[in-house]
């Protein structure tokens, strides 16, 4: 990936209003991790979607809705722990009935509540869709429960949670990242967006991408749900998955060489990482 690949293959047109450029719902965080669907969410309208819904633990939603006042922010029941409970999968549908791309897994901690959950809204969900982080346990142990949405979604992990999801040594990845990255896209039917010291993206059909933008100041906390947000603001703008994964790892990345040269190779903090995207968008040719 590179940015001449990237101007070969535009994203669609922005459109005149936030109608068309997409409607996002973000659905993470705990009552302990309301920041991590903060970044998110931040990052779905730094790259361009043009509405944005937070669904997230009770505790934490009035607090987030003033930190994120461009956002819907709706509360879902909690279970004694903070996590979302698995009764608010009927909420969460309703609101995913009306977007055009769905987030799942940023903040999410625990991978037992987080399967009770996505247990009941995925495979009932029919929208294009994003699975971050503690997300993928649903794909642990449901590996085929994403077949029903052709291809339609991505999953953005780290090499631990790839690790984790194919039930491999840390070792096994790392060895072989490439060939773990398209394994897991052709037995999930998913596209896989592998984020490490250089990102992979790997397509059920075969197709492959590598990128060796970003560097040591994006290993910190939170990055990883800005670059989900990124995707999925993408995703619900009208980017095919494959497209959308591409183009979010490949901003991510090279918001994070921005922030290098600015500010040093490392320190930089998450929240700063989607301030570069408007001004990389244009550097690209879209907006």
């Amino acid at each position: 990936l590179t940015a001449e690949s990237l101007r070969s293959w535009p994203l669609p047109a922005p459109g005149d209003n936030k109608e068309a450029r997409g409607r996002t719902l973000v659905v993470g965080g705990t009552a302990h991790t309301p920041g991590a669907v903060l970044l998110a969410g931040e990052a779905v309208l730094r790259a361009g979607a043009g509405k944005l819904q937070i669904a997230t633990a009770a505790a934490v939603s009035a607090a987030l809705a003033v930190a994120v006042p461009e956002a819907q922010v709706v509360p879902l029941p909690m279970d004694d722990d903070g996590n979302i409970d698995a009764a608010a999968a009927e909420t969460i549908l309703v609101m995913a009935d009306r977007a055009d791309a769905v987030l799942v897994g940023s903040g999410f901690t625990s991978p037992d509540p987080t399967v009770a959950l996505l247990e009941r809204v995925i495979p009932q969900l029919h929208r294009p869709l994003v699975i971050d982080a503690v997300g993928s346990a649903y794909l642990t142990t449901h590996r085929q429960g994403l077949l029903h949405l052709d291809g339609r979604a991505i999953l953005t992990l780290n090499p631990s949670e790839v690790t984790q999801t194919l039930g491999l040594e840390d070792e096994q990845v790392a060895a072989d990242p490439v060939g773990c990255t398209r394994r897991l896209a052709t037995e999930s039917g998913a596209v896989v967006l592998f984020g490490g010291a250089g990102k992979i993206v790997a397509a059920p059909d075969g197709r492959l991408w590598e990128s060796s933008a970003g560097g040591p100041g994006l290993g910190i906390s939170g990055s990883g749900d800005v670059q989900a947000g990124i995707v999925a603001g993408l995703l619900a703008r009208g980017a095919e998955p494959a497209q959308a994964a591409c183009w979010g790892g490949q901003l991510h990345g090279l918001a994070g060489e921005q922030l290098a040269r600015q500010q040093g190779p490392v320190g930089f903090l998450a929240r700063e990482i989607s301030t570069c995207l408007p001004g990389l968008l244009v550097r690209l040719g879209t907006t």
